[in-house]
């Protein structure tokens, strides 16, 4: 019976096996679900943005967003000046957080907060996008996406009441989306004044943070209560609008403000080269200090002589004496056709000692790479006198955002002031036969050119122009006249290439008006004008 029995059950257990192998594929065969379809197999190129997001998280944001420009290069760039920058911006960070830390540990009463380590690692911080923004202010805007999985080592060592404590960072992550303003833009190296930092969005941070030595991010309900106060924290402090503001460089001294004024009496000029076929030459003197913008002083034109006298004076506002000169030029009147140049010369400021009225005669020369020692040209005389600005005369109005206006200058009428006109650049202007443009301005009967640039449909002048007024032109238009004449002459005329037609009420209620106008009769053309209303 034994062996009958195990006979038996080798039998049963054989027979079930294969029954229910077969009974379980007829079952699999005919209850199969019908909905159940064969998966369809598609090239990435036609998937949506929301499917290849859920495919790929990791995209960066120059893949998702269009408006995010791709910045390997800048990756590159920081990977290889990692080492120079980590000790940059350490010595940074100290300088920053001093402050901060002497005026808590005051608060707190605490002895001391020092950094015993403080490098951030080898790892760079990687930009996964940036992008720009264009206003028509003086400032660049940049928003770039940050990712930073670091391996820094800050240590920091505070001591209170007697005991000393130590806290360690390590195993930092940083995922963020700063808004970095460079502004005002300065025309002095490296061209901007201040950094402000804002943050987008709240950011994630993840660290490691040592304690006697053991990590107390381990912790899960510390860690969660360290993540939310630090978000809370940061975002209290630099989430948009609130910025963090980094200051570079001294406004005052990287916007040049004034600092005094240069008095010259044009008297007289000696045995001037003549110039004119028939006759002698029609004299004028042109007067310009070098790092300006504005356009040059002009005395009268004297007619056929060469020996003038002119006996006119001029102001000219400085800025740097150190570095700025006078120029002189002396040019010879034509009625039609370009102005011959007669001689030159250039006379440094620092040469001058403040508040004392000095007589130049000085020889005219061609120019100032290429002195002509054998060629006398003739000779000019000037009486200067820089006039510094006292300590309490200084101009003190500019303010922190470059959006500020000075003072009219003195002489400027009562009641009245100082329209300035700065003409900064155009766009889209396209002429019919040429595009060389320059701009007109008309203000009250008054009338300033800018120079012209040649070939171009987006120019950039950045030029300045005052009208002095004896009231508040409140009900006055400034008209702005876009014109290109031809680079040579040839069959083809002057073109215009439209206008616009500003009221002035806006700047002199708000002071100050940046905006681009459409050029009227310009398909597409637009210029941006600054107007600015310095009262007396």
């Amino acid at each position: 019976m034994g062996f009958v029995g195990a006979l038996l059950g080798v039998f049963g257990f054989g027979f079930g096996v294969s029954a229910g192998v077969v009974i379980g594929y007829y079952l699999f065969i005919f209850f199969q679900p019908t909905d159940v379809k064969d998966p369809k197999i598609r090239p990435l190129v036609e998937l949506d943005s929301q499917s290849l997001e859920r495919m790929l998280p990791e995209l960066p944001l120059w893949v998702k967003n269009p408006d995010f420009d791709r910045v390997d290069w800048l990756n590159k760039f920081l990977e290889n000046m990692w080492p120079y920058l980590d000790k940059a911006i350490c010595k940074t960070a100290k300088e920053v957080a001093k402050p901060i830390i002497a005026e808590n540990t005051a608060k707190y009463k605490i002895d001391s907060v020092e950094f015993q380590t403080l490098t951030l690692g080898s790892l760079p911080p990687t930009l996964q996008g940036i992008k720009v923004y264009i206003t028509d202010e003086k400032e660049l805007i940049l928003e770039p996406s940050l990712k930073w999985a670091g391996n820094p080592n800050i240590t920091v060592v505070v001591k209170a009441f007697g005991l000393k404590a130590s806290a360690q960072v390590i195993d930092l992550q940083v995922f963020a989306l700063p808004r970095i303003t460079l502004k005002p833009l300065v025309p002095s190296f490296p061209c901007f004044a201040n950094i402000n930092v804002s943050l987008m969005e709240k950011p994630h941070i993840d660290f490691g943070l040592k304690l006697v030595g053991a990590d107390i991010m381990s912790i899960p309900v510390m860690y969660s209560i360290v993540q939310d106060i630090i978000k809370n924290q940061v975002a209290s402090m630099y989430l948009w609008p609130k910025a963090l503001v980094i200051p570079i460089m001294d406004l005052s001294s990287a916007m040049k403000k004034p600092v005094g004024i240069l008095h010259v009496k044009v008297v007289k000029s000696y045995k001037l080269t003549k110039k004119d076929l028939l006759g002698k030459s029609d004299p004028y003197v042109k007067l310009k200090l070098t790092e300006e913008k504005l356009p040059s002083k002009k005395t009268t034109v004297k007619h056929n002589t060469l020996n003038p006298e002119w006996n006119e004076e001029f102001r000219l506002v400085v800025k740097d004496p150190v570095s700025q000169a006078l120029e002189v030029h002396v040019f010879d009147w034509e009625k039609v056709g370009k102005h011959d140049r007669i001689g030159m010369q250039v006379v440094p400021l620092k040469e001058l000692t403040p508040d004392e009225p000095k007589t130049l005669t000085l020889d005219l020369v061609k120019n100032m790479d290429l002195i002509d020692a054998d060629k006398f040209r003739g000779q000019i005389v000037l009486d200067l006198h820089y006039s510094p600005f006292k300590e309490d005369d200084l101009p003190n109005d500019i303010s922190d955002d470059a959006g500020g206006v000075e003072k009219a200058p003195e002489g400027t009428p009562a009641g009245g002031g100082l329209l300035v006109v700065i003409i900064h650049e155009a766009e889209d202007l396209e002429g019919k036969h040429h595009t060389n443009p320059y701009v007109r301005i008309i203000f009250k009967g008054e009338e300033k050119k800018t120079k012209h640039i040649k070939k171009t449909r987006d120019p950039r002048w950045e030029e300045e122009f005052q009208f002095v007024c004896e009231e508040p032109p409140v009900n006055d238009k400034l008209q702005v006249e876009v014109h290109s004449r031809p680079s040579s002459i040839g069959i083809h005329s002057k073109e215009s290439l439209g206008y616009a037609v500003i009221s002035v009420a806006d700047a002199v209620a708000n002071k100050r008006i940046n905006e681009k106008y459409h050029l009227i009769d310009s398909k597409n053309g637009k210029i941006q004008v600054e107007l600015q209303w310095r009262a007396s």
